[in-house]
């Protein structure tokens, strides 16, 4: 089915339902946008957080011919927060760790391509001058060409493995690095590793951030967790253009009450669920996937998804991603990652 039946039919629905029951927006509007993550360029031995260099410049490829505007991601924050109307196909790109190959390799490509992005930073390896690791001169000079710096703690740790108030040290260290050396305190976070609970997500907050950003596959949307905010990770197995094709076309798949709240497992397998936007029609097409699990049984039940795990996860991180059909062939897209204490 083209757009313009999907809108046609969902304006009729609309009609007989009442314009309280179905919002019908614009095709070439949206409130959610597609957030990368990457890490290295060009660096085949550490191949779990690589991208190939030809798999990169696919990517920039499929950009410029696939119908999607890139824009910086504190300007899509800006529209979702104001509720101000993105593109439809709106992507924003980031970038973990400030290892020396995005300054040799990705800065060159998306200065040419005319690509905004966000270099996430942990402070400690810049400063020790880690071989491997960009300076705060090319840092600078990524700032002063418009790239957005945001903060990824002094030393990357396992933010759940250590005290709260070593957290807030860890952040506070951070920033005021990054403050003296670029002249500008980080606006946006990341979580080493994308893991994070509750009171992880407080102190972020606390600290003044506009919004911070896991490792979980999903599409960021106004309604989302500004404090735990998706992105899908691309690197030599999951960095294939169809891949890239996928989700970025991929659409959000809100839902509210998960349980658990907190993703620092107490319990475990934790009994999963979430309730989905009642304006999204078929959830009992929803399929989940576990990490070394597979698919996974789901109840639906209405709007309620039940996620009903065979066996516990390990120590360390572990994923559920929840997917269904969307209209126009494209596919909604929820994911969280957990933390199971050691």
């Amino acid at each position: 089915m083209n757009r313009s039946s999907l809108r046609l039919r969902l304006a009729a629905a609309a009609a007989v339902l009442g314009a309280s029951a179905l919002a019908v927006p614009a095709a070439d509007a949206a409130d959610w946008a597609v957030v990368f993550m990457y890490h290295r360029f060009g660096e085949s031995e550490w191949p779990s957080t690589n991208i190939r260099l030809d798999q990169f410049e696919a990517h920039l490829e499929e950009i410029r011919a696939g119908g999607f505007t890139v824009l910086p991601l504190p300007e899509v924050l800006e529209r979702m927060r104001g509720a101000t109307e993105l593109p439809d196909r709106t992507i924003a790109i980031t970038i973990d760790d400030a290892y020396a190959s995005v300054y040799a390799e990705a800065w060159p490509r998306l200065k040419k391509a005319g690509l905004p992005f966000t270099l996430f930073v942990s402070t400690d390896s810049v400063d020790r001058g880690v071989p491997g690791y960009m300076s705060w001169d090319q840092i600078r000079e990524l700032k002063a060409g418009g790239v957005t710096i945001g903060s990824q703690t002094a030393s990357h740790p396992h933010l759940p493995d250590i005290e709260l108030e070593q957290v807030k040290i860890e952040l506070d260290r951070a920033a005021q690095r990054i403050a003296d050396e670029t002249g500008e305190r980080p606006a946006l976070f990341a979580y080493p590793y994308g893991e994070y609970g509750s009171a992880i997500q407080r102190i972020v907050a606390g600290r003044g951030y506009v919004a911070a950003f896991g490792q979980q596959s999903g599409v960021a949307h106004a309604g989302s967790d500004r404090y735990g905010l998706p992105r899908f990770a691309l690197n030599e197995t999951y960095g294939g253009v169809d891949r890239f094709r996928l989700t970025a076309n991929a659409l959000p798949l809100p839902v509210r009450d998960r349980v658990p709240a907190d993703l620092i497992l107490q319990q475990n397998p934790p009994a999963f669920g979430f309730t989905v936007d009642p304006t999204i029609p078929d959830v009992d097409r929803i399929d989940c996937y576990a990490s070394g699990q597979g698919r996974t049984k789901v109840e639906a039940l209405g709007s309620r998804v039940e996620v009903r795990l065979a066996e516990p996860f390990p120590a360390g991180r572990a994923r559920i991603n929840c997917t269904m059909p969307g209209p126009d062939g494209r596919w909604r897209w929820y994911g969280v990652q957990f933390y199971i204490p050691r």
